[in-house]
């Protein structure tokens, strides 16, 4: 059985005021998640705070990003290690803001992806389609390439060592939302394409949405059978709608 994962990307937002007050709610109201497992991915220069701050609470920690290196002249760049350094568990890696705004490749994820499990942390792989593929009719076919990188790079059992978010990418920061049928749809398939190379990690991989997931649609989304949890970006910068799609996995 595998249990459901609510991580929030908090992205570039918050002050240090902000930050804690976030903490604080979450502190508060964590007693009422009973089945999910919570973890939240803060601006990098807040990961200190967070970690003072949730230490000894059943709440995880990780990064947005990190370099594929482990130490060197790369000015402005994190090191797995140094994630590790401050506890964080989790770290995102893929995501589409950083492949539509920096760059980043298949390629290049897999080697983040690679880079992560050697620094001990945990990736969140996202993966998904823009609007454009989706009218297109090759969300299949993109999503696969993306998977199908990291198998080839990594290893079919390295990518069981981590978490998938799928996230269509017309549906964040934007207030539309695959339905809960489109979602299901994609992670099946996603589920689909790993068995290809394995059915046992197929199996025990955990693939959240990452759509504008929010209280409101959040038990329905995770009702389906192969939707394991959510990447939240903007409702996880309130601790009552972050806590609100956790305790959702309850029912």
């Amino acid at each position: 059985m595998r249990q459901p994962l609510v991580a929030g990307n908090w992205k570039m937002n918050g002050s240090l005021a902000s930050v804690r007050e976030l903490l604080a709610g979450l502190k508060e109201g964590i007693g009422d998640v009973k089945v999910a497992e919570v973890a939240v991915c803060p601006p990098a220069i807040y990961i200190p705070e967070t970690q003072a701050q949730l230490a000894g609470t059943p709440i995880s920690w990780g990064g947005q990003d990190l370099s594929v290196h482990e130490s060197g002249a790369y000015t402005g760049e994190i090191a797995g290690p140094m994630l590790r350094d401050f506890d964080c568990k989790y770290v995102i890696i893929g995501h589409s803001e950083r492949r539509t705004y920096h760059g980043e490749t298949d390629e290049l994820v897999a080697e983040k992806f690679s880079a992560a499990r050697k620094s001990g942390l945990v990736p969140i792989f996202c993966i998904g389609e823009t609007l454009e593929e989706r009218e297109s009719g090759i969300t299949e076919e993109v999503v696969a390439r993306q998977v199908d990188a990291v198998i080839e790079h990594c290893g079919v059992e390295m990518l069981g060592e981590g978490v998938i978010a799928y996230e269509p990418v017309w549906a964040i920061g934007t207030g539309k939302t695959a339905s809960p049928e489109q979602a299901q749809e994609v992670h099946a398939f996603i589920r689909s394409r790993v068995a290809k190379s394995s059915s046992d990690v197929a199996e025990g991989l955990r693939i959240l949405y990452g759509g504008s997931m929010k209280p409101d649609n959040a038990a329905e989304l995770l009702a389906k059978p192969d939707i394991d949890g959510g990447l939240i970006g903007g409702a996880s910068l309130k601790a009552a709608d972050f806590l609100g799609i956790c305790t959702a996995a309850n029912d």
